[in-house]
């Protein structure tokens, strides 16, 4: 239940609210004591009674444990800056490997101490200067990158694109953990929000988009493993070209969903739906063209026309957000 007070006014004219008592002594605060007051866009106040003590930093411990690596990536992501790794006796060769091998996959983490019973990770990320609309533009970019060339590589037969694609999926995760790493930390720290220009629901929204965007790269990942699945077989020259206008408009869609996000389009996003009819036309001639395949090609094809559609359903969830 919110704490209701009414607000009064000083004979001069000025406003004043009382601050909550029992607020106030947790706080240390006394009269003469100095708060400060932030408007937001939304013309609500806050109120902070700590603003001019220096931040200190998110501190977390862990036990060498069979979990160790989902571990660190959790605390990452609930955005503490100092990550102890502790054992009671000394830390063993296997567990050294895992803990470097995911610090590898997060962006800003790094050793900073070590010893034979302890490992230190910071991170050196500031958070204000990663804004995520430019993480989840480059995420994309990313993304669309490993789009084309999974369905290239599938219609050429091309296993050494189909392994690039694969490649790129190690980036494609690292930025989503950054993003969710970012908005995590901007919703606990409303000041920052202020500074980046989102609200909590946008940072909701941007979270989903993200995820979108890292289910799509997955999606990708798959169809190069068709491609590494049939090592050089080729479908009909039909097919082949009836894939790849598929993917031109799957790869349209993507490009509109993340338009109309960012720039709350509506009418951009509603162009991302006009394209399913176009969609299911293609993948029906798709499925009609893999029964006259090998018994090798034919599941993959369909398989990787499935991926297609899913990343399809992707970019029309995307556009749903914008309202």
């Amino acid at each position: 239940m919110a704490d209701l007070r009414k607000v009064q006014r000083t004979q001069t004219g000025t406003f004043f609210v009382c601050l909550p008592r029992k607020w106030s002594e947790e706080h240390g605060l006394k009269k003469g004591t100095l708060v400060s007051l932030d408007e937001t866009s939304g013309g609500k106040l806050f109120i902070d009674p700590k603003y001019n003590d220096e931040q200190q930093p998110r501190v977390s411990s862990l036990n060498v444990g069979p979990y160790l690596g989902r571990e660190i990536v959790g605390h990452y992501l609930l955005g503490s800056d100092i990550i102890r790794i502790e054992a009671k006796e000394r830390i063993d060769l296997e567990a050294r490997k895992i803990v470097k091998a995911t610090v590898g996959s997060l962006i800003g983490l790094e050793i900073v101490e070590e010893n034979y019973s302890q490992i230190v990770l910071q991170c050196l990320l500031e958070p204000s200067g990663f804004p995520p609309e430019k993480i989840l533009r480059r995420n994309y970019a990313i993304v669309a990158g490993m789009h084309r060339d999974a369905v290239n590589s599938f219609i050429d037969g091309d296993c050494s694109l189909a392994k690039s694609v694969v490649a790129r999926d190690d980036e494609n995760n690292r930025l989503y953990f950054l993003l969710v790493r970012i908005l995590r930390t901007i919703i606990q720290n409303p000041r920052l929000g202020e500074k980046l220009g989102l609200s909590t629901i946008e940072c909701l929204d941007y979270r989903l988009a993200s995820s979108l965007v890292e289910s799509m790269g997955d999606a990708c990942v798959q169809v190069a493993q068709k491609t590494l699945e049939l090592n050089g077989v080729k479908p009909s020259a039909e097919l082949r070209k009836l894939l790849s206008e598929l993917q031109t408009v799957c790869y349209d869609a993507n490009e509109q969903a993340l338009k109309s996000f960012i720039n709350k389009d509506i009418a951009v996003a509603e162009s991302v739906r006009q394209l399913r009819e176009r969609i299911q036309a293609l993948s029906t001639g798709i499925e009609q063209g893999a029964k006259e395949e090998t018994l090798d090609v034919m599941p993959q094809t369909l398989a990787t026309t499935a991926f297609l559609k899913q990343i399809y359903e992707h970019s029309v969830d995307m556009a749903d957000l914008v309202a």
